[in-house]
């Protein structure tokens, strides 16, 4: 359970950084958030990772991560997470790790995985009370194959898969609300964009015990459409238009932590992207955007 059978890729010289293969995409919103996010984690922690975008930081022997790293498939990360936990928890019983040497569990997993393939494992374990923190990076597709539709692909967005001249038909999985459903310890959203408000809940969810959930939204260049310059600005607009609310849960309660004061209209955050596009030209698809305004009015006017 230590690190001591992985190399650190920032010890190594600049000719093996080039040959590991874990380069990710410029401007990856993602990544912007699990720096941030391991900042506050350390090396003290196993990351279970699911097969997704984030899988390619590590390629065998090398991994960025001063702290463990753990493989799984898609579906597989919270029985990942179960069985390390459970090791843990042996050697500690049995006096072969001291309580000062465990580790923090933690998942790490796309929307593919989070929202869909890995639901029913998530459902059993946070049933089962595991103390783990689950930390879902956000890009609203399946990113690393192409960006196809997942079940967090926003109304109306182009993807792979749905490339129709409304796009997406359907809507976006309320992953935060379904986490909330089963009364966990602790679920959060966040954006890199936002990094204060993004540590402090970090902060809180490490220091508490049992299944705890951060989504952070990942502006992703490649698969969205913009430059990778303006992923700071994408993630901020997405929170000003209230597309993106920052909140928690906990003990039964949910808190917006920073409410738009004066929304900005939705398009202006998805003017900015190409998968949105084919709804400002050649014409402007009014019945589309309206309704992807409306349920943002209608969730904003619902908040306490």
């Amino acid at each position: 359970m230590s690190d001591t059978h992985f190399h650190n890729i920032k010890d190594l010289p600049t000719t093996h950084l080039l040959g590991t293969g874990t380069a990710m995409c410029a401007g990856c919103g993602g990544l912007q958030a699990l720096v941030d996010i391991y900042d506050v984690l350390g090396r003290d922690s196993v990351i279970v990772n699911a097969a997704g975008c984030m899988t390619l930081l590590s390629v065998y022997p090398f991994t960025p991560f001063r702290g463990s790293w753990l493989y799984t498939a898609m579906a597989s990360a919270p029985a990942g997470a179960q069985g390390v936990r459970d090791g843990l928890d042996i050697l500690i019983e049995k006096d072969r790790l001291s309580a000062d040497e465990d580790l923090k569990v933690a998942v790490l997993t796309g929307d593919g995985a989070a929202y869909g393939m890995g639901l029913s494992a998530t459902s059993g374990a946070i049933e089962r009370g595991l103390d783990f923190l689950y930390i879902c990076y956000d890009n609203e597709g399946y990113a690393n194959t192409g960006h196809q539709s997942s079940a967090a692909t926003p109304h109306g967005a182009h993807t792979a898969t749905a490339v129709g001249a409304h796009g997406a038909p359907g809507f976006k999985k309320d992953l935060f609300s379904i986490w909330a459903a089963h009364n966990p310890a602790y679920v959060a959203t966040v954006i890199a964009a936002e990094p204060v408000d993004l540590a402090r809940k970090i902060e809180t969810a490490a220091a508490l015990k049992g299944p705890r959930l951060i989504i952070s939204l990942a502006p992703c260049p490649p698969g969205w459409g913009f430059d990778p310059a303006k992923t700071v600005e994408v993630g901020q607009l997405a929170v000003e238009t209230g597309v993106w609310p920052l909140k928690e849960f906990q003990n039964g309660r949910v808190t917006h932590n920073k409410p738009p004061r004066r929304r900005r209209p939705v398009e202006d955050y998805l003017i900015l992207q190409d998968r949105f596009r084919h709804l400002f030209e050649p014409q402007r698809d009014e019945a589309t955007l309206g309704e992807i305004q409306a349920r943002v009015d209608a969730y904003w006017n619902g908040v306490d």
